[in-house]
């Protein structure tokens, strides 16, 4: 049970998580490539001779087939081949030397993502700059059942279906706003939102917020933990955008600033 008294430290306890979440082998600080798969067998490696050239790792690291079955990875040394089991919401994951592969779906399309365990960036990474603790935006809204197909856009313009089962109604200045939880699970729906603050302190796409302690009428909407999403970090992540109905006309000066660093 979240308490005034206690409140900054479990602040302070989830940016720690969160940070340590970004450099992880497994983060959004090390990814050096995304590339589409297409039916049939690509070579993958950081020699000139591959059809995915990566920019670091070992020279050749194996082949990906796609076909109406699924992927299969074979690697490049003649280990026993891999038969993805390809997963959405939890895309698989493999390791070759110092890369971390797995390969993504989206709209039925499948792309493999690349992170080089070896890479400095998540050493290098200055952290992130967050406004200052404002308890207030720890709201307790309702939570609304209704069901709506919606296509959403995402960073990279490639728009995308989704079911929305919910969504969160809280008053602000005397107003009612509703917030549409379009991804996440169940216990942690994802809200994609978007702010005045977008215009000068946050991300300019939007930023993400996971509701927490869900009931069948309620949930906590925590905008002190508004996070920036992963394309924020890098170009090689593909973010949804928020709808229109999570487009708010006021400021939230609550969770995180927009980063400065580099896209890579």
């Amino acid at each position: 049970m979240t308490t005034q008294a206690n409140y900054p430290a479990e602040l302070e306890a989830w940016k720690e998580r969160r940070m340590r979440n970004l450099k992880a082998p497994n983060g959004w600080l090390n990814i050096i490539g995304r590339y589409w798969l297409e039916q049939g067998s690509v070579t993958v490696g950081s020699a000139a001779d591959n059809d995915i050239v990566l920019a670091a790792g070992p020279a050749h690291v194996g082949t990906i087939t796609e076909d109406e079955t699924g992927v299969t990875f074979a690697p490049a040394d003649g280990g026993t081949p891999l038969r993805l089991q390809l997963n959405k919401q939890k895309p698989p994951q493999f390791d070759v030397g110092s890369l971390l592969l797995e390969v993504t779906t989206m709209n039925g399309e499948n792309a493999l993502r690349v992170r080089d365990k070896d890479s400095k960036g998540p050493a290098a990474f200055p952290g992130i700059e967050y406004f200052p603790i404002r308890p207030e935006w720890r709201i307790v809204a309702d939570w609304v059942p209704f069901e709506q197909e919606l296509t959403v856009n995402t960073s990279h313009n490639i728009p995308t279906d989704v079911v929305a089962t919910h969504k969160a109604v809280f008053t602000h200045d005397g107003k009612s706003y509703e917030l549409i939880a379009t991804h996440g699970t169940p216990e942690a729906p994802q809200f994609v939102i978007r702010d005045l603050t977008s215009r000068d302190s946050t991300y300019g796409a939007c930023r993400f917020v996971y509701g927490e302690d869900v009931t069948e009428t309620s949930i906590v909407l925590d905008f002190n933990k508004a996070i920036n999403p992963p394309c924020a970090f890098t170009e090689h992540a593909v973010c949804p955008l928020p709808p229109a109905q999570n487009v708010l006309p006021f400021r939230i000066e609550a969770g995180e600033k927009r980063v400065d660093m580099p896209l890579a």
